[in-house]
């Protein structure tokens, strides 16, 4: 049993504690918030018998192992540093960081301190993102791939009211291929590898981010087109094209549903399994399994996926002198 901490108290953090739970391999110990107020409050909800409204404080704890966190992405860099450097594995939502830069320090770090570091990313770690990765020779030569996460944001409204929540904005370290992009890249980065080439067509904002775009990985004899928003809203399924058959997925994140048609028959099957309605633990499952068996060899397959996808997104967004505060 791993204990571990948490830092932010929104959705996204409730639904990994859940997740932990139910993976049996994780105890919570703590959690952090800025006020001392809402720390409470969350540890009361979930039985944590430690709070926090003291960063330094909670990394030195005896009692935690890793810490979780979701706090606003430009402070991802610096708050991982501080629990690295006192030697707690640290579990840091997407996107991990703000460029690769960052993140070249922050393994560094997690390597002379002897701990690991993981970017939560949900769906490359379910059951059917493996069955996908083992069926897709089925499509025979890929030709296209076609890869939506388009999902209109409550704080767009906000936006257009002349506010600038985090998501949208270049101080927080924000935008959509950043927040959304990512996991039909992933889905792409784990499925096909590094691209030969990165173009980013980018819908920009007044806040200098991108609200939505289209990024194009250019690959041996076939193109991955992703689409990401956050100020529209889209039903489209994900499909990869091959010569001798088509893979639809229902979402990139979660894979719920992955039915393969035959080209020439047009015959169709399902080849997903059902899975956890909280898919989160799936990921939990896998980084407990590393943490415990020191398995190096998972965790630089992971590793390296993650600094694949940032020098993608860091790419696109020079492409677009989409600048990030932290990095002026």
């Amino acid at each position: 049993m791993i204990n571990f901490a948490t830092v932010g108290t929104g959705w996204i953090t409730e639904s990994f504690i859940q997740a932990a739970s139910l993976s049996k391999q994780f105890q919570l110990m703590g959690v952090y918030s800025r006020t001392e107020e809402n720390a409470k409050k969350l540890a009361d909800q979930y039985k944590a018998p430690y709070f926090y409204s003291d960063l330094a404080e909670m990394a030195k704890s005896k009692e935690i192992q890793a810490v979780y966190i979701a706090s606003p992405n430009s402070v991802h860099f610096e708050q991982t540093l501080t629990f690295l450097k006192n030697k707690k594995h640290v579990i840091c939502e997407k996107p991990i960081f703000s460029n690769t830069a960052e993140l070249a320090e922050a393994y560094r770090t997690a390597e002379e301190n002897g701990v690991y570091l993981f970017e939560a990313i949900r769906n490359i770690h379910t059951p059917n993102f493996k069955i996908l990765k083992e069926k897709l020779p089925l499509a025979g030569k890929l030709r296209s791939t076609m890869l939506p996460y388009i999902q209109y944001s409550s704080r767009y409204d906000l936006f257009l009211q002349g506010e600038e929540p985090n998501i949208f904005s270049a101080q927080y370290s924000g935008g959509a291929l950043v927040d959304l992009g990512v996991y039909p890249l992933y889905l792409a980065v784990g499925l096909f590898g590094d691209p030969n080439k990165v173009t980013y067509h980018p819908v920009m904002l007044r806040s200098g981010v991108d609200g939505s775009g289209t990024l194009v990985l250019e690959y041996n004899e076939f193109v991955c087109t992703i689409l990401c928003s956050k100020i529209s809203h889209s039903v489209l399924p994900c499909e990869i094209h091959g010569e001798a058959g088509t893979f639809v997925l229902e979402d990139a994140a979660p894979i719920s549903e992955i039915k393969y048609i035959d080209s020439h028959t047009k015959a169709s099957q399902i080849l997903s399994v059902e899975q956890e309605e909280q898919n989160m633990v799936y990921e939990c499952l896998n980084i407990a399994q590393i943490i415990e068996t020191k398995n190096d060899e998972e965790y630089n397959r992971l590793k390296k996926w993650s600094e694949i996808v940032l020098r993608i997104t860091e790419e696109a967004r020079k492409q677009n002198k989409i600048i990030f505060a932290a990095e002026k």
